[in-house]
């Protein structure tokens, strides 16, 4: 057993200027834009669907796929084959998960509300479902139907009016059958047999076959995320996504075979995972990389954690939890495990910001957010959370915006109104306005 790797480790106030920008600067998908392989390759690809519709994506299919298409659309006479064929197990758990993905979705959906001015307009805003949405669901090696649910149920719970779903198809010119079950519990409405960059352009145009959505949503490779960049000026996107990341703050009361146990959960994502640990009791740090040292080789993904842990992951001490919350502030994570002591965590609570999704409590763990808990794993990476919050049913409406003005609120707003347009030079503004004062 060797010893493990951190890219950074120690005390958070003694760390080296390129030890901090080790951290903060973490790779996520708009990175990517910066490859110009992978930029002109999409962008090549995203013209082919726009000049060559679906005669394009069946070419993709049978280069990048190896799949021949006789169509693109999968019937829903296969969905229920394949959800009737699932594990009873397996089918019960994300059954179970999309029932949480509703209640807590539903709950939280937008609502439609009014005020009134001092000058009394009626001023109201509501939320206007989209009319249509897609979701890319990756196939192959990175099959993940819990992201399929995470997308397509808030989008119905939101009141859109089609959600289709685009995922690659397997030689027998279908996606996985696990994604043809995701499908039916989610509720969608049509699925492709359309995968990566081009799924996206066509989601986005529109072909023949695929009808043009109002946002897509949902992770992807590089290409994917890319091709999502590159055509996020004709349709809404959700927040970049790129490779898994956990902070933990914990104090003296955390249990390190816990805490070791969620950085080894996260940390066999990806190679580029990020994990870290921040905390205010050394000994707690200490019996943790102890613990991680000990488990990790037993682990079936031991080289990718190993891997994860020596290019993102640090165990970092501070002298006060405080600390360790305006480092987490900074850092952003997508995830962020709060294990403190019960009296410390609502003040902990209240003061952490730019945060994907925060789990606390005595039984939280994230793996339970990630499929089963309700709340929803499609979260900002990168330090994207600064600007950026967790998909929601929020995203799938656009907001319309109504004021009614009786003639006493306009004979109110006259005057000033007609001093705001003669100030910005706009004269017929002016007289528009004060055709409704009162003399």
């Amino acid at each position: 057993m060797s010893a493990l790797r951190f890219s950074v480790q120690g005390p958070l106030a003694q760390l080296s200027a390129a030890a901090r920008e080790t951290l903060m600067r973490r790779e996520c998908a708009v990175a990517f834009a910066a490859d110009r392989d992978v930029a002109a390759r999409v962008a090549e690809i995203v013209r082919r669907v726009w000049a060559e519709g679906d005669h394009a994506l069946r070419e993709f299919a049978r280069t990048f796929d190896g799949a021949t298409l006789e169509q693109l659309e999968v019937p829903r006479a296969a969905w229920d084959l394949a959800l009737a064929a699932l594990d009873p197990t397996l089918r019960c758990a994300m059954e179970r998960a999309a029932s949480n993905i509703r209640a807590v979705h539903s709950a939280f959906a937008p609502v439609a509300s009014e005020t009134r001015t001092p000058d009394g307009v009626t001023i109201g805003r509501r939320p206007d479902p989209f009319a249509r949405v897609g979701v890319y669901a990756p196939g192959g090696r990175a099959t993940y139907p819990s992201s399929l649910l995470m997308g397509a149920i808030p989008a119905r719970m939101a009141g859109v009016g089609e959600v289709i779903v685009c995922s690659p198809p397997s030689a027998n010119g279908r996606p996985e059958p696990i994604v043809l079950a995701a499908a039916a519990i989610a509720g969608a409405d049509r699925l492709f047999a359309v995968g990566g960059a081009g799924a996206i352009a066509a989601m986005a145009y529109g072909t023949p076959s695929i009808p043009r959505v109002d946002r897509i949503v949902g992770p992807g490779n590089a290409y994917v995320a890319e091709a999502k960049e590159q055509l996020s000026r004709l349709v809404a996107i959700d927040s970049p996504a790129g490779p898994s990341e956990l902070l933990i703050l914990a104090d003296r009361s955390a249990s390190p075979r816990v805490v070791a146990g969620e950085l080894l959960a996260q940390a066999e994502h990806d190679p580029d995972a990020a994990v870290v640990l921040v905390t205010d009791a050394p000994p707690l740090a200490a019996a943790v990389i102890r613990d991680l040292e000990a488990r990790v080789d037993a682990e079936p993904r031991a080289a990718i954690i190993r891997d994860a842990l020596a290019r993102r992951g640090a165990v970092l001490t501070t002298s006060s939890l405080d600390d360790g919350i305006e480092f987490a502030n900074a850092w952003s994570p997508e995830h962020l495990l709060l294990s403190v002591r019960p009296e410390a965590e609502l003040a902990a609570l209240a003061k952490l910001r730019n945060v994907g999704t925060i789990f606390t409590g005595e039984g939280a763990s994230v793996v339970f957010g990630d499929y089963l808990s309700g709340a929803n794993h499609v979260l900002p990476t990168g330090g994207s959370a600064r600007r950026y919050s967790g998909l929601s049913t929020d995203d799938f409406v656009r907001w319309t915006t109504w004021q009614r003005i009786d003639r006493d609120a306009a004979s109110a707003m006259a005057r000033d109104t007609g001093a705001f347009a003669d100030a910005e030079g706009l004269p017929a503004h002016a007289a528009a306005a004060r055709q409704w004062a009162v003399a």
